[in-house]
């Protein structure tokens, strides 16, 4: 049997141990080995909870499918409610296995998608309603000044100098990962590096492309905080 494993971790999932990527490797390769299987390669996504997309997901799917391997996750249960996640899974025509759910199928995904979108428009119904009663009330809504004049009191604002720091700390947090991943396999240089994160789709703090000079402050943030275990 050959699988294409898939981890996937963000900020706050690092917090949570059950779906620390450790965890989720130990799982993977348990689920290997009572099978007597073969990981054929392993795919890493950090997560931004701004951003839909999932290029490893779409890699580890496009290698499966080419190759006639599963897609083995550590856990489907956590990931239950993101709908994009199951929706490209079940799309995806490629055969499937979650570590803690092994009986779960195509059809299994399909209901968890069908619910988790109903759940997200029902949530966006009831936000939806919550405004609209509010402004009834006369509620103001919104900042009345715009965002104009937040961009111009960060300039002397500690607390959104603050705010922006710790932006750029958990961002770094979710490239972790990824670095070490790069460095075991020999990719040390600053500019290979840069290349590698703009190969996989990675982007910097604020949303652009890698340069040596943005992985060396990357590189050197890393170094300042400690590693949080998982």
């Amino acid at each position: 049997m050959k699988l294409v494993s898939y981890l996937r971790v963000s900020t706050q999932q690092q917090s949570r141990s059950g779906l620390g990527l450790d965890a989720q490797r130990a799982a993977i390769d348990a689920y290997a080995a009572q099978r007597q299987a073969t990981v054929l390669q392993t795919f890493t996504e950090v997560e931004s909870g701004k951003l839909n997309t999932r290029p490893e997901l779409a890699k580890a799917l496009h290698l499966a499918k080419v190759t006639g391997a599963i897609l083995v996750i550590a856990k489907l249960d956590r990931l239950s409610r993101n709908a994009s996640f199951l929706l490209a899974l079940r799309d995806s025509g490629v055969k499937f296995v979650a570590a803690d759910l092994p009986d779960a199928n195509e059809l299994t995904v399909g209901i968890m998608a069908l619910v988790a979108q109903q759940e997200r428009e029902a949530i966006s119904k009831r936000t939806k309603e919550a405004l609209a009663a509010a402004k009834e009330r006369g509620r103001k809504l919104g900042n009345p000044n715009g965002a104009s004049a937040l961009l111009r009191a960060a300039k002397g604002n500690l607390a959104a100098l603050g705010a922006i720091q710790r932006g750029a700390d958990a961002h770094a947090i979710q490239l972790r990962p990824v670095i070490v991943a790069l460095t075991g396999e020999g990719i040390e240089s600053l500019g290979a590096i840069a290349s590698e994160l703009n190969t996989r789709g990675m982007l910097t703090p604020r949303g652009g492309t890698w340069h040596k000079s943005s992985v060396r402050n990357l590189l050197s943030r890393l170094e300042r905080m400690p590693v949080s275990p998982v």
